[in-house]
């Protein structure tokens, strides 16, 4: 049923059994990520232009309803995170997190066009997110050595990422065939959730210690893994990031603004941005791997400053398009699975998922922030002015992060 058996490799192996040592947990998780995602961008990539332009919603609304979706579920993150360490049962608390999102895809049928019921089945959706993410990255990182976490992570969010690249498409060919029917969508966006769903159940090995790690972990413990230095210095610098890090959906509609984007190929920006991210994460995985995966993700850091300058600079036409596009696809790629990466090895192994959503949590609460401060941002000042100013907050946490990450502790904590 499995793809492969996981062994340790040696690190000086050929290219060919280097990216062997991914194994086939990693594919499968990658496999349910991609249809989970095909369902999830089938209906995120037309909301923002949705809530903006067809519920004229001002841009303080949209940032906040964007931040709340994003960061209103740390509590949930957390105790899906310590629940899954817990019970030693990180596949079940993922399927709980997939089913909601499957769910949710159902709530926009009955949603209609109220933005407060809109906003609450997205609400939904990121608590399905938010119960997944940590126990999902927790298996990657069970699932190899150390020393393969680069190309690990890299190959998952490859495989996340042509989800996000196919989800838009998809969702253009069955307005196309339904005569512009959104209710098709979400319904075939279940459909599609629902075999995610299967796949996770049949192919995705749980990850089951012995001796000391198998036993229930009591809170105390939990609570012990913010006494780990190197812990404290991640949860710090993801809170830098997340501060630094403007909502997708804002990045679009500035682009679509400037650029004069038809509305009907609104959708395709977010497919440019997958298209990126699909072909740089697996390398970029693996450079992380060989040299270093700091540099790679302060360097990510640093494409996301320049997406910010670019909106608003003097570049014009379907040029800027493209690299604000690139851009933005090589930020993910550099920063999203390399992150995680980081965290694995520091973390001890019956902790691994609850310290991982302690970080992510951290980055999820900035991230809130972060959305309801540049939409009043923009309401005050004007696009140009805000973007300028994420720009700059890029430069401070790329100043800020650099000494907290550098020379970070590799090898597992004690906690508790």
């Amino acid at each position: 049923m499995y793809l492969s058996t996981i062994r340790p490799h040696r690190t000086d192996a050929g290219p060919g059994r280097r990216w062997s040592v991914v194994g086939g947990n990693v594919l499968a998780l990658g496999a349910v990520s991609l249809t989970t995602d095909v369902s999830a961008e089938m209906v995120s990539a037309v909301l923002p232009l949705y809530l903006v332009v067809g519920l004229h919603l001002s841009p303080v609304a949209y940032g906040l309803l964007d931040g709340l979706n994003g960061g209103a579920t740390v509590l949930l993150r957390l105790a899906g995170g310590y629940a899954a360490d817990r019970i030693g049962r990180r596949k079940a608390v993922a399927g709980l997190g997939y089913g909601l999102s499957a769910a949710a895809r159902l709530g926009l049928l009955a949603a209609g066009h109220s933005a407060a019921a809109i906003g609450l089945v997205i609400g939904v959706d990121r608590a399905g997110k938010g119960l997944r993410t940590a126990p999902r990255d927790a298996l990657i990182t069970l699932s190899v050595p150390p020393h393969a976490l680069g190309r690990a992570f890299g190959v998952h969010r490859t495989m996340d990422a042509v989800g996000a690249f196919a989800g838009p498409l998809v969702a253009l060919a069955v307005l196309a065939v339904a005569g512009q029917a959104y209710d098709a969508v979400f319904v075939a966006s279940f459909c599609v959730a629902c075999l995610g769903l299967v796949l996770l159940l049949l192919f995705v090995r749980d990850h089951r210690g012995a001796g000391p790690s198998a036993r229930a972990v009591p809170l105390r413990a939990a609570a012990g893994l913010l006494r780990l230095p190197a812990l404290r210095r991640l949860f710090a610098a993801a809170v830098l990031l997340g501060l630094a890090t403007v909502g997708d959906g804002f990045v679009y509609l500035l682009l679509q603004r400037r650029e004069a984007v038809a509305v009907g190929w609104f959708p395709l920006l977010a497919v440019g941005t997958a298209l990126a991210y699909l072909l740089l994460a697996a390398p970029l995985g693996a450079l992380a791997d060989r040299y270093g995966r700091l540099p790679v993700l302060l360097g990510g850091q640093a494409a996301l400053g320049a997406v910010y300058l670019l909106l608003h600079g003097p570049l014009r036409g379907w040029p800027v398009i493209v690299l604000v596009l690139a851009l933005h696809g090589l930020f993910y790629a550099a920063t999203d699975g390399v992150l995680m990466a980081l965290a694995g090895p520091v973390l001890p192994e019956r902790l691994r998922t609850t310290g991982i959503a302690l970080v992510q949590s951290g980055q999820a609460l900035a991230y809130l922030a972060s959305s309801v401060l540049f939409g009043l941002a923009w309401q005050a000042w004007g696009p140009a002015t805000a973007t300028r100013l994420a720009a700059l907050g890029v430069l401070l946490a790329l100043t800020a992060t650099a000494p907290l990450l550098a020379g970070l502790h590799t090898r597992p904590g004690r906690a508790g």
